[in-house]
């Protein structure tokens, strides 16, 4: 009883901010802000990403997501997204500062098109200037080891790998890299980008990641908001599972029942 209560009270930290809710989604590419809300209730998130370049935060004239997502309901984690050199990166998430207080703060500088690969130099220096200016900085990075244990040693708060491209919906296309980097990190990982459907997002937990962080497979799902469920449904079972430790795997047979014993 005492392990199941354990597992009931399960949560996770990052940057003094406690979440019980393992699912971040983000906030674009729906057909309207009334879907994008919807789902986000149906996803049972409490963290979402904010496109600063993208949504509108400041224009009280047109519609603002701060009116269909709440802001003191949900931690908004405002991002770079578009942005491909660290410079507009850091100019984006300064701006972010100055409009709504935000510090805690998701940081991706891509490469160019077709694979928006993390563009990982660039994403260095805007960590390192972003850090030094006081942000608490949750990193999209490539999924290699060295890359994830730098960004965490210069003091990200966490460290986001890319489970395949951004939008692509491939699933996790290196679950080895991954796990190495849950492995040795200090730092929470979340797996960012590349999931495309609810048994992706439950062998991300199982693999031991501490959230996982997606858009498209909602956003783009026929129904986003059945599809939010599935997900918030699917991040849980990943997480029991990852817990409770799946048996061995076997090459061969073990049957359930002994063969001794057997009624002749």
């Amino acid at each position: 009883m005492d392990g199941y209560q354990n597992q009931a009270d399960d949560s996770w930290e990052v940057a003094g901010h406690r979440f019980r809710s393992r699912l971040v989604v983000g906030t674009g590419r729906y057909k309207t802000l009334e879907e994008t809300a919807a789902a986000i209730e149906a996803s049972g998130a409490e963290m979402v990403t904010v496109a600063v370049r993208r949504v509108n935060l400041s224009d009280s004239s047109a519609p603002m997501l701060q009116d269909f997502v709440d802001p003191k309901r949900y931690t908004y984690l405002p991002n770079t997204a578009g942005c491909h050199t660290a410079q507009d990166a850091v100019r984006t998430l300064r701006l972010a500062r100055e409009a709504g207080g935000w510090n805690l703060v998701k940081l991706e500088v891509l490469g160019p098109p077709p694979f928006l690969y993390p563009d990982m130099p660039a994403t260095f220096q805007a960590a390192e200037a972003l850090i030094k200016d006081g942000f608490q900085v949750m990193v999209y990075c490539a999924d290699d080891p060295l890359a994830a244990k730098r960004l965490e040693e210069m003091g990200c708060v966490a460290v986001m790998p890319l489970g395949a491209p951004i939008g692509s919906g491939l699933g996790l296309t290196n679950p080895f890299m991954l796990h190495s980097i849950i492995e040795q990190a200090k730092v929470p990982v979340l797996v960012d980008a590349g999931i495309g459907t609810a048994s992706e997002a439950a062998a991300a937990m199982e693999l031991g990641c501490d959230a996982v962080l997606l858009n498209s497979a909602i956003a783009h799902a026929k129904d986003p908001v059945r599809m939010a469920k599935a997900m918030k449904a699917a991040v849980e079972a990943g997480r029991h599972a990852h817990l409770a430790g799946r048996m061995p795997r076997n090459y061969s047979a073990d049957p359930s029942s002994p063969l001794s014993g057997l009624i002749r």
